[in-house]
């Protein structure tokens, strides 16, 4: 585990290539991942049994093609999300019945393309988030095993809307219509052999020992047929100076010790698997933003990018922080003085800011003094950085590019005008 993090305000450099390079190479805005970032991560996680990346957070295939390579298993969403692991190279169906599912959709409602698509050319296994998923999967596809959201009836998050458990959730299965679900599964003859239980970001780790109890009581429901249980994801990483990085030795103890006494009372083996998104994905990313305007709003001084929530929503819905730096566009050594500023974007809406808090209170960061066509990076922002663009404005989506062993390619061109009309009529 490491504290007290140094972040720095000027980059001159990702990934050993200059920030000033990438930008003329691929214009801005322009969303840069560091491979070894990635790869590292992953392998922080080579003590649970089985890592399954909730691609919601960055779902580049180039991405999911990398971590599929390192060996991970892969959560979606969607239709779509499945179609992206589907051509990214997972397949469909486990090689034995004792190997972990590599594709799991993982919802609290079938939209009706969903439910086609897993009941018909690509039936992968379904963690249902509601009673209703289990009778709409019984009606199409009786006999199929499925895993089980749950609901403990509490949650924890960085801010309200991360939340992801207690009664004002809408994720997954009430933890009392837990016999009801057995029952309707049992109608249908649908196994439940698995439990998932994800309440939101953080690990706290008395709260964890809350959800590890819960996940208990819940196996004690279901039964002897749960031979997989998810501790899902929302594991933190540090995004401001000091926060201490989460023990991933002492968070995998923890479910561990709650698995060894699962198989030693059911006598058969349990598979521990993991469900991370944002902490494989962040910390690699980057946003590389031009300046295009520095402004005095008496005493306010505004650097505005041409970047905005359009690419990067997280502060503007989350009030989330995101470290910020400055690096030259000429080469120059900038200057030791800095300023207090507010970071905006070029959308045509007062809440286009980056530099604010839950809540939309704008706040200021201290930055190097800079000047028009210098680059601003809005950092560890690989993970529902793109995978949230809009096309809000009618801003085309930015083009990302992957930089592995010194060498940059870029793995999703900028859109275009006519990629961003196609689909419309007139």
């Amino acid at each position: 585990m490491q504290s007290g993090l140094k972040f720095t305000n000027r980059r001159e450099e990702i990934a050993e290539i200059a920030v000033r390079d990438l930008a003329k190479k691929y214009g801005t805005p322009l969303f840069v991942y560091d491979h070894s970032s990635i790869i590292a991560r992953y392998h922080d996680l080579d003590a649970f049994d089985a890592v399954r990346y909730a691609q919601k957070a960055c779902s580049n295939i180039e991405i999911l093609k990398i971590l599929r390579k390192e060996g991970s298993l892969i959560d979606a969403v969607s239709e779509m999300e499945i179609r992206r692991a589907i051509a990214a190279g997972y397949p469909i169906e486990r090689e034995n019945a004792q190997s972990p599912y590599p594709i799991v959709y993982t919802a609290d409602i079938f939209d009706r393309g969903t439910l086609d698509l897993i009941t018909g050319d690509a039936p992968v296994h379904v963690n249902c988030g509601s009673i209703d998923m289990i009778q709409q999967l019984g009606e199409r596809a009786p006999g199929r095993d499925i895993t089980l959201r749950i609901n403990p009836g509490f949650g924890h998050g960085h801010c309200q809307k991360t939340n992801t458990g207690g009664p004002g959730a809408k994720h997954g299965i009430w933890f009392q219509d837990l016999p009801k679900a057995k029952e309707l599964a049992a109608n249908y003859g649908i196994k439940i052999t698995g439990l998932h239980m994800h309440i939101g970001s953080g690990t706290d780790m008395e709260h964890l020992a809350m959800v590890a109890g819960a996940m208990k009581e819940a196996v004690h429901e279901i039964g002897s047929s749960v031979d997989t249980i998810s501790c899902g994801g929302g594991l933190p990483i540090p995004y401001k100076e000091g926060e201490i990085c989460v023990d991933i030795s002492e968070y995998h103890r923890l479910w561990n010790d709650l698995i060894l006494e699962l198989q030693e009372e059911y006598g058969h083996p349990i598979s521990l698997e993991i469900e991370p998104g944002r902490y494989l994905s962040a910390e690699s990313g980057y946003l590389v933003c031009e300046i295009r305007a520095v402004k005095n709003q008496e005493n306010n001084v505004f650097y505005l990018i041409d970047a905005g929530f359009n690419n990067l929503a997280r502060p503007i819905m989350y009030g989330s922080w995101h470290p910020i730096s400055i690096a030259s566009s000429d080469g120059r050594k900038l200057p030791e003085e800095e300023l207090d500023v507010i970071v905006g974007g070029p959308l045509c809406e007062s809440g286009d800011i980056f530099t604010q808090e839950e809540g939309g209170f704008v706040s200021k960061r201290s930055l190097p003094i800079a000047k028009v066509g210098d680059y601003l990076i809005l950092e560890k922002a690989g993970a529902y950085g793109a995978s949230m663009s809009s096309n809000y404005n009618s801003k085309p989506l930015a083009p990302e590019v992957l930089i592995e062993k010194g060498n940059d390619r870029m793995i999703r061109k900028r859109q275009t005008f006519d990629q961003l009309i196609m689909n419309e009529i007139f």
